[in-house]
């Protein structure tokens, strides 16, 4: 029997888990698994908030490709275009030229990306919060303007390095500024220059409400909780621009702020426009329940797409829904794909992929959440825990497991370090400076 070749474009949630499935279930003589992603590792977006703030070490938030699809053939590049017609896949490697894949069966899963709005300034000023390299740019940024703040006499700079804003009120937004105000608050015992008070948080959002993924009355509690640690939420609210950093917002209001977090919203992988896949008006790829790619009424044979780039019918509600492009049904798609790819090369009927949302957690900083999990609605330290307990259960690999729980009992018994390490931004600035020939002017 010849092996079937199966490529997995990306490596996010449904790309790691589906491949890591796959080469459980098929030996090597019924199919290879080829895994192409630029990056080498898989990020756990879930965990970047408390990567941002300290609670856990950055590369304890990331699942190291090689180490975990062992069975695989892992490829660092990018997907450049796809012709299922031929069934054929151009891979550009990070170094060297391009070539060709072939293909028997092809997982789509490039994930998205996001979803940015023709704002005045927000290509020049914001930040965005769905790497790991954006999250530990993030807590390097704050921490660096605390510095500025200690460290100026004129007021003016001291407020604009102290106002934080951020735009998107989902479970992202949410997270990343509570989880950053509560790192920024736990830093200032450190600056005895500047005071809780002196810090302006802001969150913009332009529904009448934040958390749309919770009953309406968690979500006003999370607003309450944000409102008594002062900070400024501004509900139906849009940024309307941000250049040289003056944020000018659809209520009136203007201010200045060197910081801004765009979490507002993502779209599917551009990468997908290289590809001959029927598409919905949303731009992602149409899918039957089974995860079988489908244009019209005809069944695409051989691909498969779930997750954040994938139009899922939703079978636990009327016709016309799809799957909420979460971690939860990314994971949960990613095996019944990978299962379904495995009855489809046995010879057997794949399955409807069917899983009623069961609800969403949500971290608020160190001891303070809120969750809401199969109608049970629970704040604070209960919340926290089981967001924590969760996502612990979810994190791919025993080695992850064990290291992220290291560092949440370690930080039990120690401070969370609060310091800047902005040089890694930019690691060459000093040796170039210092190589400059004598007598060179400085720029």
């Amino acid at each position: 029997m010849n092996p079937k070749r199966i490529l997995v474009v990306g490596a996010g949630h449904v790309g790691l888990y589906a491949a890591l499935r796959l080469s459980k279930k098929l030996s090597s003589r019924e199919a290879e698994v080829v895994v192409v992603d630029p990056q080498p590792h898989m990020t756990y977006q879930p965990f970047l908030p408390e990567a941002a703030a300290g609670n856990i070490s950055p590369r304890h938030s990331v699942v190291p490709l090689r180490r975990e699809l062992r069975k695989c053939k892992v490829v660092a590049g990018t997907v450049t275009r796809i012709d299922h017609d031929r069934k054929t896949a151009v891979v550009q490697p990070i170094s060297g030229p391009a070539r060709e894949i072939p293909y028997d069966h092809v997982v789509v899963a490039p994930g998205s990306v996001s979803r940015t709005l023709p704002i005045p300034g927000l290509h020049e000023q914001g930040i965005g919060f769905k790497t790991i390299g954006e999250a530990i740019f993030l807590r390097n940024h704050v921490l660096d303007r605390l510095d500025v703040a200690a460290a100026t006499t004129d007021p003016e700079v001291r407020s604009r390095a102290l106002t934080f804003t951020f735009v998107g009120g989902g479970y992202a937004g949410i997270e990343a500024l509570a989880e950053m105000e509560d790192m920024a608050r736990d830093a200032l015992r450190y600056y005895p220059e500047l005071k809780p008070e002196d810090m302006r948080w802001v969150l913009v959002e332009a529904t009448n409400r934040v958390l749309p993924e919770v009953d309406r009355d968690m979500g006003a509690y999370t607003v309450q909780q944000l409102l008594k640690r002062n900070m400024d939420i501004r509900l139906d609210t849009r940024l309307e621009s941000c250049v040289d950093g003056v944020v000018k917002l659809s209520d009136g209001d203007t201010f200045r702020s060197d910081t801004i977090v765009w979490t507002a919203g993502v779209k599917p992988s551009p990468m997908l426009d290289a590809t001959d896949f029927p598409r919905d008006e949303r731009r992602r790829v149409t899918c039957l329940p089974t995860l079988q790619v489908v244009d019209g009424d005809r069944v695409v044979e051989g691909a498969w797409s779930a997750g954040d780039c994938a139009a899922v019918p939703d079978l636990t509600k009327e016709p016309g829904n799809f799957c909420s492009p979460s971690a939860q049904h990314a994971v949960r798609q990613a095996a019944r794909m990978a299962d379904n790819i495995v009855n489809v090369i046995r010879g057997r009927e794949p399955v409807d992929y069917k899983h009623k949302h069961a609800g969403s957690v949500a971290s608020l900083g160190l001891y303070k959440g809120v969750a809401q999990v199969y109608g049970v609605k629970m704040t604070g330290y209960p919340a926290w825990f089981m967001h924590r307990t969760y996502h612990m259960s979810r994190i791919p690999s025993f080695n992850r497991k064990v290291r992220v729980v290291v560092d949440w009992t370690l930080a039990f018994f120690l401070k969370r370090e609060v310091v800047a390490l902005g040089q890694l931004h930019d690691p060459r600035e000093e040796f170039v400076e210092a190589s400059q020939p004598v007598g060179a002017a400085r720029v």
